[in-house]
């Protein structure tokens, strides 16, 4: 299974096992935080699966052994940004064992340990321990490694043994869940009617004159609009405006951000620091104890690209020499000593177009292999590899033109590998390739390359001094100790020349407010502790100290009208704009003449329009006024007015051509097919959800 393995690891439909992967295919520190409270009250409630509550500990516990997870993958805890990853697995996890369990059960779906094993040390590794047990002087996966850890086990602490039984049990919910999902996309088939009908959308084309009416020829003023209407709107049409948790809030934000002292600092370190790297013979140990960088000695291998800031002020770097200081787009000051380049294990680039056979007998087979053919000789006359690679592609490269990165021969199955490495030029394979997978059509982008470049990277953050932050804290302390509430918050910041900055319907699961990142703990506040017109405490974001005021908050259910007056407002209007509009257009019986009525109407010429259409060029999403004009029996007829969200479309059918019948619809069958089952993922997981009635609360402590 390698191949499909690597086309899965880079397509994003790798089986995700360790942290954050494994949420992709589970979807589809907490405990002593500020919110620990876990200990106090029952009422501590984050939510509810199938009917049975999760408390504040449980889903804290579980959070745990995530972040336990993660330390192990990574050697390092996670940053508060990684939490939401974290917090997140945790929850799907939670579903999983109350949902998905009950269904693998159902199904007599199990991981045996001989499975287990062939996943974690057999001939088809997981992608993610593949990535983590890496040979730097290679740049590629070392089993030794994974063998000598895997030994080292019978004799290790009982934490690190722990650890590692829950990566098997990760592996095992992971693996459970592809297993289910395959089974139940099995079930999704197309019929011949239904391909037919596809092939019928994608291939009937008409040729047909438009006319464009955009609402803003009435002005608005001409326009009356009572409260009344706005209300009859919203009730006829609640469906439109359901409303989540919501809140508004106002804030003055006090900014922390680096002062020319500072900067002039930091430049003046790195440069010190710069001279001292290019003396040193130990390039690693010295970027390690003085570099910011999470990773400060890197092995580029063949197609991973240099960074950004070295290659756009360095032409052709060279062993040996040291570049910079240089300052980056993160606002950090970088030097880059080029400590080796050599020649190591051959990559390349290639894009493929997998028509599946897994399963098939050899008569299906045969078929498929026709199929293939038929491609691989539309695209020799064609040239155009990536739309066939997107319309005909089985499996996750297809959406990326198949795209399979750059790769070592290692990499694939030997048919495959064979095949990409014995090609001499870039471009097309002249044959199929057959693997235990299918049938390939291949193009090579990128010819072997196997040149590696090793970096020491020094690299300072710009951040703002203790001093600068003192005293942008001690401007926004002083502001909450005289505004006690919403009121005097609006005062004293006029007083003051502060600004308040609003951020209105703010979702209880928001974690910036505006463009400030990080604000987390503000929205936190405001759906947990705050009454409305209190002022907060001190918040410290990532690059600004801020004060907040609740205006008001809002529940989930049906939008009241003061939530969403302007958007009905501006819907009723466009209503009403319809209604004109095509009253002075009713006596008209050309779209010339009707194009006279409105000076800013527009007549637009589209010859090859597609049943299967939406957008008209140059005009928008009119997905009722293309099926209108399908539905003319004749050249030259018009059809009535049709009001969409953009305005009003008058259209003229000059001439229809309708899909002419083949012999073989199984093309369209497949697609279909194939695009059911990308989606049958995410849908078993809304659905199951659904059924289970899963109530989401964590946005009151998280």
């Amino acid at each position: 299974m390698a191949l499909i393995k690597q086309i899965r690891q880079r397509t994003g439909l790798a089986i995700g096992v360790i942290a954050g992967g494994l949420i992709l295919f589970l979807l589809g520190g907490d405990l002593l935080s500020p919110n620990s409270t876990l200990l106090n009250s029952n009422q501590n409630i984050v939510g509810e699966i199938a009917g049975e509550e999760i408390t504040l500990e449980e889903f804290s516990l579980k959070v745990e052994e995530y972040k336990a997870a993660f330390q192990q993958r990574t050697g390092r805890i996670p940053a508060e940004a990684e939490l939401v990853s974290v917090r997140e697995q945790a929850w799907q996890a939670l579903i999983v064992e109350r949902v998905f369990q009950e269904e693998y059960e159902k199904l007599g779906l199990t991981i045996s340990s001989q499975e287990l094993i062939d996943m974690v040390q057999g001939k088809n590794i997981v992608p993610e321990l593949r990535a983590q047990l890496i040979n730097p002087q290679t740049g590629q996966f070392d089993k030794t490694q994974l063998i000598t850890f895997l030994q080292s086990l019978e004799t290790a602490d009982p934490a690190q043994q722990a650890a590692w039984a829950q990566q098997e049990r990760l592996f095992a919910q992971a693996r459970s869940r592809v297993k289910y999902d395959n089974l139940i996309a099995t079930t999704e088939y197309a019929t011949t009617a239904e391909a037919k009908f596809e092939h019928k959308l994608a291939n009937t084309i008409a040729d047909a004159s438009i006319l464009f009416v955009p609402y803003y020829v009435i002005p608005d003023g001409d326009i009356e609009i009572q409260d009344s209407e706005l209300s009859a709107y919203l009730s006829k049409n609640k469906e439109k405006f359901k409303v989540g948790n919501a809140a508004n809030l106002e804030y003055v934000s006090f900014s922390i951000l680096p002062s020319g002292e500072d900067s002039a600092a930091v430049i003046s370190r790195i440069t010190e620091l710069t001279a001292e790297l290019k003396a040193t013979e130990n390039d690693s140990s010295f970027v390690s104890k003085n570099s910011e960088l999470q990773q400060p000695f890197q092995t580029f291998a063949p197609g991973d690209q240099l960074p950004v800031a070295l290659t756009t002020n360095v032409d052709a770097p060279s062993k040996g020499e040291t570049y910079g200081p240089f300052i980056t787009a993160n606002s950090s000051y970088v030097t880059y000593k080029v400590t080796d380049q050599y020649q190591g294990t051959p990559r390349m680039r290639a894009s493929h177009i997998l028509f599946g056979t897994e399963g098939m007998d050899d008569s299906g087979k045969a078929a498929v292999k026709t199929q293939a053919e038929t491609v691989l000789a539309e695209i020799k006359a064609s040239g155009n590899f990536e739309v066939a690679a997107r319309q005909y592609g089985q499996d996750g490269t297809a959406q990326n033109g198949g795209d399979l990165g750059w790769f070592a021969k290692a990499d694939f199955v030997e048919p495959f590998a064979n095949a990409t490495y014995a090609a001499r030029s870039k471009g097309l394979l002249p044959n199929l390739v057959e693997t235990e997978y299918g049938y390939h059509i291949i193009q090579v982008t990128e010819l072997p390359v196997t040149s590696y470049t090793k970096l020491a990277i020094l690299e300072l953050e710009l951040v703002a001094s203790d001093l600068t932050r003192n005293e942008a804290f001690r401007n926004a302390d002083a502001f909450v100790a005289e505004s006690g509430n919403r009121n005097e918050f609006t005062e004293n910041a006029a007083e003051k020349g502060f600004r308040i900055i609003q951020a209105n319907n703010v979702d209880a699961s928001a974690r910036n407010l505006n463009n400030l990142t990080d604000a987390r703990q503000v929205v936190i506040w405001a759906f947990s502790e705050a009454a409305v017109g209190e002022v907060s405490t001190v918040f410290e974001l990532n690059d600004a100290y801020l004060v907040a005021s609740l205006v008001s908050r809002k529940e989930e259910g049906d939008a009241k009208l003061e939530d969403v007056k302007d958007q009905v407002k501006q819907l009723v209007l466009n209503e009403k704009k319809a209604a004109l509009i095509q009253e002075k257009l009713s006596a008209k019986t050309t779209l010339e003449e009707m194009k006279g009525v409105f000076t800013d109407a527009a007549i637009n010429e589209v010859p090859s329009l597609r049943l299967s259409d939406a957008v008209l060029p140059g005009i928008g999403f009119a997905p009722k006024a293309i099926g209108t004009i399908f539905g003319l029996q004749s050249s030259g007829q018009l059809t009535k007015p049709v009001q969409e969200d953009i305005g009003v479309l008058v259209g003229r059918l000059n001439t229809l051509t309708p899909a002419a019948e083949i012999g073989d619809y199984t093309v369209y069958q497949s697609q279909l097919t194939q695009s059911a089952f990308q989606r049958m993922t995410y849908q078993i997981m809304m659905a199951l959800q659904e059924l289970a009635k899963v109530k989401d609360y964590r946005y009151k402590y998280f």
